[in-house]
C-alpha cells in the first residue's frame, strides 16, 4: 500500500474504488444539507468539512440544500446564519437548493407510489400506529386502513393536500412490511398533515413530506453520488435505498445515478453541548445573550470570540474521519486557535488588573518613544512606537512586596526589564488607610543590556485608552454536561465563565476595528467586538496563551507506578471509554478478574448517557466482550428509568440470538 493510499480516509477508500470500477469522475457530487432550526455548530464544522473537503480534492460540485420540512421550527433568520458560516469558513458551494423546491415533485410520487399500491392513507391517531408497530422481537400489525382502494387513498390524498383535514386526522404511509426487523421499515409515515406557513412556500401547502421520503430523494433529483452522513442514520439507510429504488422505477431516464448512503462518526466535543434544542434553551433562558454569544458552540459563537477559519479548518483535519463515536478534548480546539493566532496577530501591551507604578527618577515631564516589534513570528509585520512616561501600570499579580527566589517578577529591592523600554528597581510603597498597595515607587536605568530575570508589560498611565474586556471561560464545568440522567445540563453552568474588566491598552489601538485579532503579551489572544464602537473599545479573549485548565487536571503522583496510577487516570477518562476498554478484554479474563471487571463496568455505568451508549449497539459481532460491557452498562440506564426503545429492543434481541453463551444471559436479565 502507498503511502498516498495510507493517508486516506474510509470514505475517500470508497470513492477512489467507486473510480476504479467505472464511475465517471465527472458524476461525483456531495452535498451538505442542513435544517434551518438553528444556527450551526462547532459539530457540524465536520460535516461541512467532509463534504466540502471531498469537493476540492476532486474538483466535484457540492450543493448547499437545506432539508426546510418542518415549517414550525424553521426560519429565514437560520437559512440566512447557516450560509454566511459556510462562506466565513472558506467554502462555496455550487448550487444553494432547498427540500421545498421539490415538494410538488415529491408529491407526484407519491401519487404514483398509491397508484402501484406502494403507499396508502392511514386515519388512525399516533398512539394506535405506534402500538402497532410492534417491537424489535415482536412483529408488528398491519393497520385497519391499510388495503383501502387506490382510488379511496388517491382521494384522502388529495384533499389533505387541500386542507380539509385538521392536523392529526390523516397521515400518507409507505406499505413495505410490518414484520422485517428494522423498525424504520414497518410502514414509515412519509406525510403528514401540518397547517403552518413556510418561510418560503408560505401557505402554498398543508401537508409536509417527512425526513426520510425527503431527504433520499432530494439526493436523487440532484443526482448525488455519496450521501454523507453521521452514524445515527445508519439504521435509515436500508429505507434510504427502498424509497430511492421505487422512485428509479418513475425517473431512470432523466435521473441516472442512484446515490449511496454512507456514515462518519459524528464530532463530540468535552465541556460542550451539540444539541441545537439545548443550545435554544440557553439563549432563550438568558443564560447567554444570543447564539452568537462567544461562550456558545456555535460557529457565529466562535467567530465573534476570535476564532479564525483556519483554525477550525485544522481542528477538523486533525480530528480526521472515523467510523466510531469519540469525544474530542476542547483543548484541542484552543490549541488550534492559539497556534493560528501566534503566526498572524499583532502584538500589543494591555494591562486588565492595573496598579500605578510611580519612577521617581524620570522627568515629570518627559515622555518617551520606543520601538516594539508587531509579532516576532512574521518578520512582514514590522514594528509600531509605543509611548513611555514617568507615571505607568502593570498588572497587580506582577508585584509582591516580599517574594522568595523563584518570583522572576517585581518585588521590593528587586529589578524586572520593562518590555521594550527600561529596567527598573522596585525601591517602596504607598498604601491606602485599610493597607492595600496603591502605589510602588520605582528607580529606572538606562542600561538595558544588564541581566535581569523577568521582564513585564506596561502602560503608561498619560497615553493608555480604556476598554472594556470581557473574559471568558468555559460556559460548563462538567466535561459530559448533558451525560448526567439524574441531573439537567443547566446545573453544570459556569457562573464565572463570563467576567468583565476596564482595562488600560496602548494607544496603537485608538483605531481598532471590530474582528481585528491581537496578542495581549504574556496573557492571551483577544479580538475586538461586535459591541466595539469609535467611542467605546470592547475585547473578547479568545485564549490564553496556555491551556489553564490542563493545570487544574488531576495527575497521578511522581513515583506512583504504573499499576497505581491506572485507577486515577481512568478517571480522567470519560466513562464510556474506560467501560469500552475494560469490555475488549472481558471474555478472556477468567471468572474471578470477570466478576471484579463487572462490578467496575456497572458502577462506571451510572456516569453514562443512552448517547454515549447507543453507539457501542452496532459493534461487530466478533467483538462480544464490548457488546457485554454495552449490555451490563444498558441494565444500569434501565434500572434508572431509562425507557426501552426501537435501537434498544433491537440490541436486546440480537444479542439473545447470539452464539456468547455470557451476552445471551446478561440480555436473558433485561
Amino acid at each position: 500500500m502507498s503511502e498516498e493510499t495510507k493517508s486516506l480516509h474510509f470514505i475517500e477508500h470508497i470513492i477512489e474504488e467507486d473510480l476504479k470500477n467505472g464511475m465517471p469522475k465527472e458524476h461525483l457530487r456531495f452535498r451538505f444539507p442542513p435544517e434551518p432550526n438553528g444556527y450551526l455548530h462547532i459539530g457540524h464544522t465536520k460535516a461541512i468539512g467532509i463534504s466540502f473537503g471531498l469537493g476540492e480534492k476532486y474538483n466535484a460540485p457540492v450543493n448547499l440544500r437545506f432539508d426546510d420540512t418542518n415549517p414550525s421550527k424553521e426560519e429565514q433568520e437560520y437559512v440566512d446564519a447557516i450560509k454566511r458560516d459556510i462562506s466565513w469558513l472558506g467554502y462555496q458551494w455550487a448550487n444553494e437548493l432547498y427540500s421545498s423546491d421539490y415538494f410538488q415533485q415529491l408529491y407526484d410520487w407519491a401519487v404514483l407510489m398509491i397508484k402501484d399500491g406502494k403507499a396508502y392513507v392511514d386515519s388512525q391517531s399516533s398512539e394506535a400506529m405506534a402500538e402497532q408497530k410492534g417491537t424489535p422481537t415482536q412483529v408488528g400489525t398491519n393497520s385497519p386502513y391499510r388495503n383501502r382502494s387506490v382510488a379511496e387513498n388517491l382521494d384522502l390524498f388529495e384533499r389533505m393536500k387541500d386542507g380539509e383535514f385538521p392536523a392529526g386526522t390523516h397521515v400518507l404511509r409507505a406499505k413495505i412490511d410490518m414484520e422485517d426487523p428494522n423498525m424504520l421499515m414497518r410502514d414509515p409515515i412519509m406525510y403528514r398533515v401540518m397547517h403552518a406557513k413556510h418561510h418560503r412556500t408560505g401557505n402554498d401547502w398543508c401537508i409536509y413530506p417527512m425526513y426520510d421520503w425527503t431527504h433520499g430523494e432530494s439526493d436523487y433529483l440532484e443526482q448525488i453520488s455519496h450521501s454523507l452522513c453521521s452514524l445515527e442514520f445508519k439504521p435509515h439507510r436500508k429505507l434510504y435505498d427502498w424509497f430511492k429504488e421505487q422512485v428509479y422505477t418513475y425517473a431512470s431516464k432523466e435521473y441516472p445515478l442512484l446515490p449511496k448512503q454512507r456514515e462518519f462518526a459524528r464530532l463530540n466535543l468535552s465541556y460542550t453541548i451539540m444539541s441545537k434544542r439545548k443550545l435554544l434553551k440557553l439563549v432563550e433562558d438568558g443564560v447567554v445573550s444570543g447564539w452568537d454569544d462567544p461562550r456558545m458552540p456555535t460557529i457565529s459563537g466562535l467567530r465573534r470570540r476570535g476564532y479564525t477559519p483556519n483554525s477550525i479548518r485544522q481542528f477538523i483535519k486533525k480530528v480526521g474521519v472515523a467510523k466510531r463515536e469519540n469525544v474530542i478534548d476542547v483543548s484541542l480546539l484552543e490549541f488550534c486557535v492559539r497556534e493560528d493566532l501566534n503566526k498572524t496577530a499583532p502584538r500589543i501591551m494591555a494591562v486588565l488588573d492595573p496598579i500605578k507604578v510611580v519612577i521617581t527618577n524620570y522627568p515629570e515631564d518627559k515622555e518617551e518613544w520606543f520601538e516594539a516589534e508587531n509579532n516576532p513570528e512574521d518578520a512582514s509585520a514590522g514594528t509600531r512606537k509605543v509611548p513611555f512616561s514617568r507615571e505607568i501600570y502593570i498588572e497587580k499579580e506582577d508585584f509582591k512586596e516580599e517574594a522568595g527566589s523563584k518570583f522572576f517578577r517585581l518585588k521590593l529591592g528587586g529589578e524586572v526589564r520593562l518590555k521594550n523600554a527600561y529596567i527598573i528597581k522596585a525601591e517602596s510603597v504607598v498604601k491606602d488607610a485599610n493597607g492595600n498597595i496603591e502605589e510602588i515607587h520605582c528607580t529606572y536605568i538606562e542600561d538595558t543590556t544588564k541581566k535581569v530575570k523577568g521582564t513585564l508589560h506596561w502602560v503608561s498611565i498619560k497615553h493608555a485608552i480604556q476598554a472594556e474586556v470581557r473574559e471568558y471561560d468555559r460556559l460548563f464545568l462538567d466535561a459530559a454536561p448533558d451525560s448526567h440522567s439524574e441531573k439537567d445540563f443547566m446545573e453544570f453552568i459556569n457562573p464565572n465563565s463570563l467576567k468583565i474588566v476596564n482595562a488600560f491598552i496602548e494607544p496603537s489601538l485608538a483605531d481598532a476595528k471590530q474582528g481585528e485579532q491581537f496578542q495581549f503579551q504574556r496573557i492571551g489572544y483577544f479580538n475586538v467586538d461586535d459591541d466595539a464602537t469609535a467611542e467605546k473599545l470592547v475585547f473578547n479573549k479568545t485564549v490564553g496563551l496556555r491551556d489553564s485548565w490542563a493545570k487544574a487536571k488531576p495527575k497521578a503522583s511522581a513515583g506512583i507506578s504504573n499499576k497505581q496510577a491506572k485507577p486515577q487516570q481512568q478517571a480522567q477518562k470519560k466513562a464510556i471509554n474506560v467501560i469500552q476498554q475494560l469490555g475488549k478484554k472481558y471474555t478472556n479474563l477468567p471468572e474471578e478478574k470477570q466478576q471484579k471487571v463487572r462490578a467496575e463496568i456497572l458502577e462506571l455505568a451510572k456516569e453514562v448517557t443512552f448517547e454515549e451508549l447507543e453507539p457501542l449497539f452496532g459493534t461487530a459481532v466478533k467483538k462480544a466482550g464490548t457488546r457485554i460491557a454495552a449490555m451490563l452498562t444498558l441494565s444500569i440506564l434501565l434500572k434508572n428509568g431509562l425507557e426501552k426503545n426501537e435501537a434498544i429492543d433491537d440490541f436486546i434481541n440480537k444479542a439473545l440470538e447470539d452464539k456468547n453463551e455470557i451476552l445471551v444471559a446478561e440480555a436473558q436479565n433485561l
